[in-house]
C-alpha cells in the first residue's frame, strides 16, 4: 500500500505511476530508461521545458541571498519588480501574491465581495459563472466550478450556491436583470475552459460579458491561471476580446513550473476601495509564502526569456502545426478536433473511446494524460516541430490503429 496519496486518482485501481529520475528540455527521463516527450507541460505550467539554464541560474542566485521572508511588514526586490512587471503587461495596477492558482481565485472572490461591502452596497456576495468551468479545488473555487458535471458535484450542499449560465449573452443579461443585486462578480476562464473539458468560446462573448458587467454593476474576474502567458495565442486571453477585467488571476506558467506562485491583479478602482483608517476596510488575507523570493525570481527570469526569445512567434508556429495535424482528423470514436493557440484537442464520443491511450502513448515515447472525453496536448513552447508532430501522430495512431 502506498503512503503517497495521488491526485485525481482512485488509489485502489490506479496503475503504478511512472518514476521520473531526471528531466531535460521537453523530456521526462524514467527509471526504466525511457524518455517521454511531455505533451502537457506538467499540467500546463512548464512552458520553457525542464531545467532551463537561465531560470535555474536566477533561482540559485536568489537562494544564495535568501529564500524567503514574510511580506508582513517586510519586502524585497524580486517581489517588487515582479509586481511592477505584471502590472505593466496586464494593465492592472495592483498585485496580491499567493501560492497557488486556486488560492489566487479565493483571493479574487474575497476581493470582489469586500469591494461591494467597502462601497456600502449590501447583499452582493454571490457569483455568476459558466457551466463546464473549473477554478480550483479549494472551497470557494469549487463553488464556482460546474455544479452538475464537474468533479466537485459531490460537495453540493456544503458549498455556497452560485449562479450558472451557458456562454450566452442573452442568458447572462436575463440573469443580471433578475439577480444583479446579489452578484458580486462574473467569473470565467477566458476563451478556454481547461479542466471542464477544454471547451473554447469566441472573444465576442467575453467582450459582451464585459459590457453587461458594466451595465449591471457586476465585477468581471478573469481566471487566466491556465490561459495566461501565451497559451491561447496572445499573452493573455482577454487581449483577444480587447477587454480589461476588474480582477485577473495568474498562476501555473507564472513561474514556468518551478515553484508555486499566483498573482491576483486588481484595478485601481478595486484597490482604492480598501483604503481607509481602519482594518475594517483592509484586505485581511496573507498566505505564509506569498511573494516567496525564489518563486518571484523564477517568474522574473521566465518573463525575460519569454520576451527575449519571442515566444508569441513560437506559439503561433505551434498553433499552425496543431492545425495541420489535428483539424479535420476523423476516426472511430472521435467526435471532433479543435485547436486554440498552443492547445490541441481530440474530443471522443465516450470516455471508453480513449481508454488505454496513456499507456499506448508512453510506449511510443509521449506522455499524455487524458480525462473526461478529451485527449489533448498543451506542449512546452520550446518543443521542436519534429517532437510536436510526433505527439500529434501518436495521438492519432491510437484511434486509427496504425
Amino acid at each position: 500500500m502506498s503512503s503517497l496519496w495521488f491526485p485525481y486518482s482512485q488509489m485502489q485501481t490506479m496503475p503504478p505511476p511512472l518514476k521520473v529520475m531526471a528531466v531535460k528540455g521537453v523530456k521526462l527521463c524514467l527509471q526504466d530508461g525511457r524518455e517521454l516527450i511531455d505533451a502537457i507541460s506538467s499540467w500546463w505550467c512548464v512552458i520553457h521545458g525542464y531545467n532551463h539554464p537561465k531560470i535555474n541560474a536566477a533561482i540559485k542566485e536568489q537562494m544564495e541571498k535568501f529564500s524567503h521572508v514574510m511580506l508582513g511588514g517586510l519586502t524585497h526586490e524580486p517581489v517588487e519588480i515582479l509586481a511592477k512587471e505584471l502590472a505593466e503587461i496586464t494593465g492592472l495596477d495592483h498585485v496580491f501574491f499567493a501560492d497557488s492558482g486556486s488560492v489566487g481565485v479565493e483571493v479574487a472572490m474575497k476581493m470582489a465581495v469586500q469591494f461591494w461591502k467597502n462601497q456600502g452596497v449590501k447583499g452582493k456576495h454571490k457569483f455568476a459563472c459558466l457551466f463546464k468551468g473549473y477554478h480550483g479545488d479549494t472551497s470557494g473555487a469549487m463553488s464556482i466550478g460546474d455544479p452538475e458535471e464537474g468533479m466537485h458535484h459531490l460537495f453540493k450542499g456544503y458549498l455556497p450556491e452560485q449562479f450558472f449560465i451557458e456562454t450566452s449573452l442573452q442568458e447572462m443579461e436575463k440573469l443580471f436583470k433578475e439577480h444583479s443585486q446579489k452578484i458580486a462578480a462574473f467569473v470565467c476562464e477566458p476563451l478556454l475552459q481547461g479542466a471542464g473539458g477544454f471547451n473554447f468560446y469566441l472573444p465576442e462573448f467575453l467582450k459582451g460579458a464585459r459590457e453587461l458587467c458594466d451595465k449591471y454593476d457586476v465585477l468581471l474576474i478573469a481566471d487566466e491561471v491556465a490561459t495566461g502567458f501565451g497559451r491561447t495565442g496572445t499573452m493573455f486571453a482577454c487581449e483577444q476580446a480587447n477587454i480589461k477585467p476588474d480582477i485577473m488571476v495568474l498562476g501555473k506558467a507564472l513561474t514556468a513550473g518551478y515553484l508555486g506562485l499566483s498573482a491576483t491583479l486588481a484595478s485601481s478602482k478595486i484597490y482604492n476601495s480598501f483604503l481607509g483608517d481602519t482594518y475594517e476596510k483592509a484586505f485581511m488575507h496573507g498566505p505564509t509564502f506569498m511573494g516567496n523570493a525564489l518563486a518571484c525570481s523564477a517568474a522574473l527570469a521566465s518573463l525575460k526569456v519569454f520576451r527575449e526569445e519571442n515566444y508569441l512567434q513560437k506559439i503561433a508556429r505551434i498553433r499552425e502545426i496543431l492545425e495541420e495535424e489535428l483539424l479535420g482528423f476523423e476516426a472511430k470514436g472521435v467526435k471532433e478536433t479543435r485547436v486554440l493557440g498552443a492547445c490541441g484537442v481530440i474530443e471522443t464520443r465516450t470516455e471508453e473511446a480513449h481508454r488505454g491511450i496513456q499507456e499506448f502513448a508512453a510506449a511510443r515515447g509521449v506522455w499524455l494524460r487524458p480525462f473526461l472525453k478529451v485527449v489533448y496536448t498543451m506542449p512546452p513552447y520550446i518543443i521542436s516541430e519534429e517532437e510536436l508532430s510526433k505527439v500529434c501522430r501518436v495521438m492519432k495512431e491510437y484511434f486509427t490503429g496504425l
